[in-house]
């Protein structure tokens, strides 16, 4: 099993939701003094799924609604829906800031996840550190799958502050989780029609052309996550933002 993982350091993530209007103005406004992403399509876009872990008192849940600052939580992701390609992410909040570490993870193994099952392992194994962190809370915390995140992301960087911008549209939730991997599954969508969820994320500062051009200020900035945002359907009955 490959062991290395992406070790990224602390970042600055905001996050906004945009009505319609907005979202067709600011991602042509992007589109015109960012680069697109080199992992889209023709275009302009990719598909994320990610299935989110969570323990029996749905504690990152309700560590998101609270603002709890020390934060983690796992996913599963797989782009496209491409089951050959299924990287594993730990999601750390610190202080307001955000890091993320990644390993790819074998097709069997993301099965038995799925399924809620308990993997024996061994420091033989050599698995990757959010890996072993997430196999040894499975059988601590009692961590197991809880919902399917799935949208459509139109994504645009900067190498100035390593800056990303992304459009998250056609944000839906779903419980299908043993259809995890396949190319269709059952979803409800999470917003309303047209409204969408920009994230700005970038290291140490970011440009001022940047924040000139999205004029994020007038914007509805949110706090809550993606995954909080699908939960609510399962937690509360859930009511779209």
């Amino acid at each position: 099993m490959n062991k290395q993982a992406d070790q990224g350091s602390y970042r600055h993530e905001y996050k906004y939701v945009c009505d319609a209007r907005q979202n067709a103005v600011l991602k042509v406004r992007a589109a015109g003094f960012l680069r697109r992403d080199s992992h889209c399509s023709a275009d302009g876009c990719y598909h994320i799924r990610s299935l989110y872990f969570d323990d029996l008192e749905d504690g990152c849940f309700y560590e998101n609604e609270g603002g709890t600052d020390l934060r983690d939580k796992y996913r599963i992701r797989i782009y496209n829906a491409d089951p050959d390609r299924i990287i594993l992410e730990k999601k750390s909040k610190v202080r307001g800031m955000t890091r993320k570490t990644a390993s790819p993870i074998p097709q069997q193994l993301c099965r038995q996840m799925m399924e809620g099952r308990s993997v024996s392992f061994s420091a033989g194994m050599g698995l990757s550190a959010p890996l072993t962190r997430l196999l040894l809370e499975m059988q601590e915390k009692v961590l197991r799958p809880v919902v399917i995140v799935d949208y459509v992301r139109y994504p645009f960087v900067d190498p100035n502050g390593n800056v990303r911008v992304t459009f998250d549209e056609a944000l839906a939730s779903s419980n299908d989780i043993e259809r995890f991997l396949e190319k269709e599954i059952a979803a409800r969508p999470v917003m309303e029609a047209g409204q969408s969820i920009l994230e700005v994320k970038w290291d140490s500062y970011l440009p001022d052309h940047i924040r000139g051009h999205l004029q994020t200020d007038a914007l509805q900035r949110s706090s809550f996550s993606k995954y909080y945002l699908c939960r609510k359907y399962n937690v509360y009955g859930g009511v779209r933002i």
